[in-house]
């Protein structure tokens, strides 16, 4: 497994009290010291160029982002920006692909560390703590490189409408989405399923409270693996939010770090399977700082 992580995603900083706080970036640091003392290796991430960050974001969008640079802002009740935050979006981005390539390519797991999270971001509008869609930028990079079936597998607690609405149309990106439901943002209907040409491949799982450990291993091996097999990805990415985690302080999930342990087992087998383990995670929410250090240790476990 290949680590993708910067000491410079603490330097992105909402407001005190804000969930997605600089202490996150903490936590990955101590993950990633204790994998490079381990024998593993830790690559620093490069920025997202505009072109990359165009294939999912519209020009307006991308702009009035980077109008943004060099003052603290508010773009909605959730969502704000510090002076460093655009460049740090886009080392966020940057570290997505640099995973997503490094899995494709070397053919070993490989997972971004990275802040702001990324996958409430829609093609051209901020939401939900997100400033550019981390995993969506990703997934394009591939496409540009010329594969044909990339698939997105979205774990956190929240639905990931940002990368929905980003791939609803495109046939060359199955999308997957398990989270509780009725909750924010209120989208991820199991009646979403993708228009046009991308009809029926966007499956999304909405999950209630308290659905825990053998409901989410049960929906994962039941209708998320079936449908990577129906689809038969060239590689596959992880939004990896930890956040259903029955420790975390924004949902009402009882998931435990085993349970999501074993959700990654059942991602890895089916990478191994179908893609030579071509698996890329990036990480998306988590704001209990021991779970999330517990989830990203078991997910080192899993994909080492």
């Amino acid at each position: 497994m290949r680590l993708f992580a910067s000491d410079r995603f603490e330097e992105h900083t909402p407001p005190p009290g804000h969930p997605e706080r600089p202490e996150r970036a903490e936590v990955f640091a101590a993950v990633a010291a204790a994998f490079r003392r381990g024998g593993g290796v830790v690559s620093e991430p490069r920025l997202a160029t505009h072109e990359e960050l165009a294939r999912v974001h519209t020009a307006a969008y991308l702009a009035d982002v980077a109008a943004r640079a060099g003052r603290a802002t508010m773009i909605d009740e959730d969502t704000f920006t510090s002076p460093e935050s655009h460049e740090i979006a886009c080392l966020a981005a940057g570290a997505a692909i640099d995973a997503a390539r490094h899995a494709v390519r070397a053919g070993e797991p490989a997972m971004a560390m990275v802040r702001p999270p990324g996958h409430h971001a829609e093609p051209g509008r901020a939401m939900g703590f997100c400033l550019y869609n981390n995993i969506a930028v990703a997934a394009a990079a591939l496409g540009a490189d010329g594969l044909a079936r990339i698939a997105i597998v979205d774990i956190d607690v929240h639905h990931g409408n940002g990368t929905q609405a980003a791939f609803y149309s495109d046939p060359s990106v199955l999308f997957i989405s398990s989270h509780q439901f009725p909750y924010w943002p209120g989208s991820g209907r199991a009646d979403e399923r993708g228009s046009g040409a991308g009809l029926g491949l966007t499956l999304n799982l909405p999950l209630p409270a308290g659905t825990g450990d053998v409901g989410y291993e049960l929906a994962y091996s039941t209708h998320v693996v079936p449908a990577l097999e129906d689809f038969h990805p060239e590689a596959i990415l992880v939004s990896a939010g930890f956040d259903a985690h029955h420790l975390d302080p924004l949902a009402g999930m009882t998931v435990t770090t085993g349970g999501y342990r074993r959700v990654m087992e059942l991602l890895d087998d089916a990478a191994v399977e179908l893609c030579e383990r071509r698996i890329a995670l990036v990480t998306e929410g988590g704001y209990h700082l021991g779970a999330l250090r517990q989830c990203l240790d078991a997910a080192v476990g899993v994909f080492s």
